[in-house]
């Protein structure tokens, strides 16, 4: 309950005092947040560094397990491959040891009757160039192979070549084409028909015999042909003997399979178990830190919250003991010594009057008028020195 002031002096030093206190408290207040605040970061940044150092040593672990793991079975690939490269190799060589056992028969006829038609056309002194393939597919044709071959020397005789020598002038006339065309006939056609004359003509018996022969020859090569298709085709491998490859194969494939399952219980081990303990490790290096760190920023917020708590209680003691007779707006150092300076040199009677004349603007006036009514008493002149 406010009682009446009887000695304002000490009502305006005690209030003064109580400003003083809230400031000083204002100004703890604002010293201990930005501690808070410091710490709270500087907790923070050392949790995320505990933290990061905790996912990354857990993350080199599993690459470190995963890798020990991958080289092992990096290296049962590379046997495995090579097994395998020389499996195949055997495999190559038996079915080409295999084609040419059931075909040697085929090969002995067929080199038996290119000898025949050698002997033959030598007997009957045939030139040589009349056994060529080329030879029976432009006088002889037979097959789509060798109409392939005489339709490609049409085209290159009567085509291709006139055609190339004429866009080859300086100067592109039709008379030069068509000359050009009856010399192609001329030259091919006639060399044609010179070389048929001097070999059909003279040598058809043999060269028949020769047509029937090189037949045999072809009948015999689509034989090996299909021989060795059906033999590469056989799944069946038995004949190869490639069982020592196919247990080695076996045992490398099986020791893949148990690095895996070991990689994976490895993983699965660190996963559930070692991961806990590492975590557990590096957060135990770093617990005595936090743990201080972590106690510091709690002794900080609670004398935060005193503070704060004294700040609240101060602020309305001031106000039942001080803001009640002065109002909230007078209450600072500067305002308050105003107050009291009215009052002691008369200018006011009380608070309120006292306010009245701040807020006027005249009390400097009228303290100034009071000291020229009441001078100051004369001092006494100081005794003389003494000899």
């Amino acid at each position: 309950m406010a009682q009446a002031i009887t000695d304002y002096t000490a009502f305006f030093d005690s209030a003064k005092q109580a400003v003083k206190e809230l400031e000083q408290l204002k100004q703890k207040q604002e010293l201990l947040e930005e501690d808070e605040k410091k710490l709270e970061k500087t907790l923070l940044t050392k949790q995320r560094a505990v933290a990061d150092t905790i996912s990354s040593t857990l993350k080199q672990r599993t690459e470190e397990i995963s890798k020990s793991y991958d080289g092992e079975i990096e290296k049962l690939q590379d046997q495995l491959k090579k097994v395998r490269a020389k499996r195949e190799k055997a495999k190559n060589q038996g079915v080409k040891e295999r084609i040419e056992e059931d075909t040697a028969t085929l090969v002995k006829e067929n080199q038996d009757l290119s000898a025949r038609m050698k002997t033959l056309f030598s007997a009957n002194h045939v030139p040589g160039y009349c056994r060529n393939g080329y030879y029976y597919a432009l006088y002889f044709t037979k097959g789509i192979k060798e109409a392939g071959q005489l339709l490609l020397t049409l085209l290159i005789c009567f085509l291709a070549v006139p055609c190339g020598i004429y866009f080859l002038l300086p100067e592109r006339k039709s008379l030069y084409l068509i000359f050009i065309y009856v010399a192609a006939i001329l030259l091919f056609g006639g060399l044609y028909v010179v070389i048929g004359n001097r070999t059909k003509l003279r040598y058809m018996d043999v060269l028949k015999e020769g047509r029937t022969i090189r037949d045999k020859i072809r009948s015999n090569q689509k034989s090996m042909k299909t021989i060795a298709k059906t033999i590469r085709r056989d799944k069946n491998e038995s004949a190869y003997n490639l069982e020592k490859f196919d247990d080695e194969i076996a045992r490398l494939t099986q020791d893949m399979d148990q690095v895996e399952k070991k990689k994976k219980d490895a993983l699965n081990t660190f996963e559930t178990v070692t991961k806990t303990i590492l975590s557990d490790e590096i957060a135990g290096n770093h617990k005595e830190e936090l743990d201080e760190m972590q106690t510091k920023l709690e002794e900080t917020t609670e004398n935060l919250k005193s503070v704060r708590h004294l700040i609240k209680e101060t602020a309305l003691s001031m106000t039942d003991s001080y803001e009640v007779y002065v109002g909230k707006e007078f209450m600072t150092q500067e305002r308050l010594d105003a107050l009291d300076q009215i009052i002691k040199n008369k200018a006011a009677s009380n608070i309120s009057e006292a306010i009245v004349v701040y807020k006027s603007g005249d009390y400097e006036n009228g303290i100034a008028r009071l000291a020229q009514e009441n001078p100051p008493a004369p001092q006494e002149p100081a005794p003389p020195d003494e000899l």
